[in-house]
Order: structure tokens, then sequence, then C-alpha cells
């Protein structure tokens, strides 16, 4: 599939799925005209990619993971480290973490709210 209709089934802009592709998250074969040319599955890798990016991981650590990610029999990937399993409970302890603050400003902005809305009545 060309990269106009990847970024249709997945919404996700042609300068993002080059970016990937440049980040060698992403990769597409070549047609003799030179243009893109990607495989269905690349359409579960680039929303498996937004995810990451959405967890809060940088493209280099995607990168690393990707690779390492289940194969297509559901089993782990045999080339998963235990680095990269110690890496990975390091990013999720961070997103907890985030969790706990996020929680915590929301809780705050709540009171806010609170205190305003009984000050108009």
């Amino acid at each position: 599939m060309r990269i106009g209709e990847l970024a249709r089934r997945t919404g996700v802009s042609e300068r993002s799925l080059r970016y990937y592709e440049q980040q060698g998250l992403l990769t597409a074969d070549r047609t003799p005209g030179g243009q893109r040319d990607y495989p269905e599955q690349a359409v579960d890798r680039v929303i498996r990619i937004q995810e990451l990016f959405a967890a809060g991981l940088s493209s280099r650590k995607i990168a690393r993971l990707l690779p390492c990610m289940r194969d297509s029999d559901g089993g782990p990937s045999e080339i998963a480290t235990p680095q990269l399993v110690s890496d990975l409970v390091a990013e999720r302890d961070r997103i907890d973490r985030m969790i706990v603050e996020l929680t915590n400003s929301r809780a705050v902005l709540d009171e806010v709210i609170n205190a305003a809305s009984e000050r108009r009545e």
C-alpha cells in the first residue's frame, strides 16, 4: 500500500510516517518508480508505534523495543533481553508516577472548581 493509504488507515500523517522510517521504526519497499510500498502489517505496526509514543516512550526506545515485541505466533520475541525488560519496567514505573501526579493535580483542580462554583451560587 502507498503512504497515503497507510496514513488514511492509521490516522497518522504522511510526514509522521516518513519520520518513522527515518528513525528505523517502519520500513517500506520501493516501487520501480521510487514510491513507498508498505506491507499490510504496517497498519498494526504504526498503531503500535502511536501507542508507544502516547505512553511517553522516545523514538530511540521504541526502535529498541519494536523488534522485541511479540512475534506473529503470539510468543515473546527471542531477541528480548533482560536489559530491555528492565528498561520497560522502569518506563512503566515512570508512567505510574505520572498517573499519581496527574491524579493529584486533578484533585487540586476539582477543589478549585468546587470553591469557585460555590461562590457563584
